[in-house]
């Protein structure tokens, strides 16, 4: 059996804080307010899931690739998003700030973890059949779609599954904002915005082992 990577392992202490934090925050306040982060953890953990077996299908026929990679970029959004539950942050009285400050700043540090590794391993199996130079084109079209779908969740409240029991209600909204961009400044203003961010994050992360390997 194979033993699991150093970031499986690392990711899972991470979710395991969060877990104790969680319930420790419902113990001390006698509150369930944060109980949907355990959810919006769980939602970021499948994108990372699903990213691990592209390397097991990539010798599988193209139609179950290709949908592995669609159900894939689908939840990927889930983890990018975690980072904007920071709104959430407020002075309670029966909690510490600064406990919801760390509980939510490890969530959105574990969503972006979750999310990033997925996008690598996404990366790693599109390196198999296609050149360096259209993969480093793809990531930050893929950073682009993943924060668009960010942002129909954090604004306009869809969700992954709505593409199955409102597809249409869906459809239209996206092609609202598409033909009609001018009109939705915002909406694009604000996927840029989050697109740059995960892109300048993303980048970073993967050149930290060299940077620390500089003298």
């Amino acid at each position: 059996m194979k033993s699991p990577s150093i970031i499986a392992k690392m990711l899972s202490i991470f979710l395991a804080l969060i877990a104790a934090m969680i319930l420790f925050r419902i113990f001390y306040s006698g509150t369930l307010s944060y109980i949907f982060m355990s959810w919006n953890i769980f939602l970021a953990w499948v994108p990372y899931i699903i990213s691990t077996y592209l390397s097991v299908y990539s010798k599988k026929e193209k139609w179950k690739q290709l949908f592995l990679f669609c159900t894939w970029l689908l939840f990927f959004p889930n983890a990018l998003y975690i980072v904007t539950d920071l709104v959430h942050l407020q002075d309670e009285r029966n909690m510490p700030w600064y406990f919801d400050a760390m509980l939510l700043f490890a969530s959105a540090f574990a969503g972006l973890l979750l999310a990033f590794v997925s996008l690598k391993n996404v990366e790693r199996y599109f390196l198999s059949f296609l050149s360096q130079r259209l993969v480093n084109m793809l990531i930050p079209a893929l950073l682009f779609l993943g924060s668009f779908g960010v942002y129909l969740g954090r604004f306009q409240r869809w969700n992954s599954w709505n593409i199955v029991d409102a597809p249409f209600a869906l459809s239209l909204n996206i092609l609202h904002y598409v033909i009609n961009p001018f009109e939705n400044i915002k909406v694009w203003a604000v996927t840029f915005l989050f697109t740059i961010v995960y892109s300048l994050l993303y980048y970073s992360i993967k050149i930290l082992p060299k940077a620390f390997a500089e003298k």
